[in-house]
């Protein structure tokens, strides 16, 4: 783990909750590592379980939301200008609104789970004027599974938190598998209504 990552963590574990909760809002280092840094804070008894998935979900919450702002106020063009600075590429920016526009805004909820588009998907729900209620608890319902996995990881973990990254994946699996299926479903769901309207 690299110094400055390392003194970021030292800085917001002083904070507390609200280093929980800064930390995902601002995203300055991986979330999955936050989580489960905050899952090893769990097991020393610094903050307690629920406090930590609270924290984490309306923090991750609020920094999805400034990206729906950014993308409904500053559009395409201002994206694929500043876009590298908050970490999207232009290819995240095409899959994220071609999934959107093909499959609406369940893909808010659904895309959280899948690496590529997880964070890009806020871009186009903020282009396409989403209502910002329903993106909001679409994108809250979506980090609570997805905080709890990594914070309870942390806390079993303990010392060894570190390992995140190889001990998550057999459990990351069914969560991705999970998500398709759920797309798939509302896929299906919303070809049935643009039929049952048609008829």
């Amino acid at each position: 783990m690299g110094e400055l990552i390392h003194n970021v963590l030292l800085y917001l574990e002083g904070l507390g909750y609200w280093g929980i909760f800064l930390g995902l809002m601002l995203e300055v280092i991986p979330n999955e590592l936050l989580l489960a840094y905050a899952g090893y804070l769990v097991s020393k008894g610094d903050i307690n379980f629920f406090g930590a998935i609270v924290c984490a979900v309306v923090g991750g919450t609020l920094a999805q939301i400034v990206l729906y702002w950014i993308g409904r106020y500053g559009g395409r063009p201002f994206l694929e200008k500043y876009g590298k600075y908050l970490l999207i590429s232009k290819h995240h920016i095409d899959v994220a609104e071609n999934w959107f526009n093909r499959y609406g805004t369940g893909m808010i909820f659904t895309a959280r789970f899948i690496p590529i588009v997880r964070h890009a998907i806020s871009l186009p729900g903020g282009m396409a004027k989403m209502p910002l209620g329903k993106f909001t608890l679409y994108t809250g319902l979506a980090l609570i599974p997805y905080s709890f996995l990594y914070v309870f990881l942390g806390m079993k973990l303990k010392d060894n938190w570190e390992t995140i990254d190889q001990i998550a994946g057999p459990y990351i699996k069914p969560l991705i598998i999970a998500a398709i299926i759920l797309t798939l479903l509302y896929v299906g769901y919303q070809f049935y209504i643009k039929r049952k309207g048609k008829a």
